[in-house]
């Protein structure tokens, strides 16, 4: 088990790809800090995940509020004596709209939440990671719309904020790196979850087909034909957290099936 006698934190724990990366951590052997703004459902999908409560600590926090995440990493270390690695995967992503549409409120909010957000993520396990013999893994989820826009789905204000991680990472690779501290970016395209399935099936009653059709038709652009999944996405994740990435730093990696390809 690759995380194994090593503790993660899980940053947007809802239903979809947060909870994919906490069940993929805890079943790679990682006790998992689960943080997240919704409590009631934070809890609840911490119960689903690990009945027994020995694994999983659930942490209310908001990305806007460094006090709250410093304070989830402190009850984390507390509770299972250390912490080696941070998914980030919170982010308002529900913006829709050109730059012609642009509106300067949301602009502010869908950067102070999808970047400055996971700035504060960064700066509440620096000091853990810093003392920590092995160091520490900084993994941020970014999206294929900051690389490949989407005509259908205009998201200029997320992908300008998403855009903002791939140079944080980069940054943060070099700056922190002298701490043994590693910082990666996962960037997925359509992932079959909650909200692409939404989509699919607004997009289905429309046209009068299947979700399941819409979905095909969406992975059809990809080299595999199929749409990758919160599961798929959580694996790179995993994979970046872990010691068998310990000498890959500063580097982003697209889990989108083939749709085109990084240079």
């Amino acid at each position: 088990m690759i995380l194994e006698n090593s503790t993660l934190m899980v940053v947007g724990v809802g239903p979809g790809l947060g909870r994919s990366c906490a069940a993929a951590a805890l079943r790679d052997g990682a006790n998992v800090i689960a943080v997240a703004r919704n409590l009631e459902r934070l809890t609840a999908t911490a119960a689903e995940l690990d009945p027994s409560g020995e694994r999983v600590l659930v942490a209310g926090a908001d990305v806007t509020d460094l006090a709250s995440l410093e304070a989830a990493v402190s009850a984390g270390v507390e509770r299972f004596g250390g912490l080696e690695a941070v998914i980030n995967v919170a982010a308002m992503d529900a913006s829709v709209g050109t730059f012609a549409d642009l509106d300067d409120d949301e602009l502010r909010k869908v950067i102070d939440i999808n970047a400055l957000g996971a700035v504060n993520v960064v700066r509440s396990v620096v000091p853990t990671f810093a003392a920590n013999e092995r160091g520490g893994s900084v993994v941020l989820i970014g999206s294929q719309a900051s690389l490949k826009p989407v005509a259908a789905i205009p998201q200029f204000a997320y992908a300008a904020a998403k855009s903002a991680l791939l140079a944080m990472a980069r940054n943060l690779a070099a700056e922190l790196g002298p701490q043994g501290i590693r910082v990666n970016t996962v960037v997925p395209t359509w992932m079959w979850g909650p909200n692409v399935k939404m989509f699919c099936e607004w997009q289905a009653a429309q046209r009068g087909i299947t979700a399941a059709e819409v979905r095909d038709e969406i992975a059809q652009g990809m080299a595999l034909r199929e749409m990758p999944t919160d599961a798929d996405v959580a694996e790179a994740a995993v994979f970046f957290a872990s010691d068998r990435a310990r000498m890959v730093t500063g580097q982003r990696l697209l889990v989108n099936a083939g749709e085109f390809y990084d240079t």
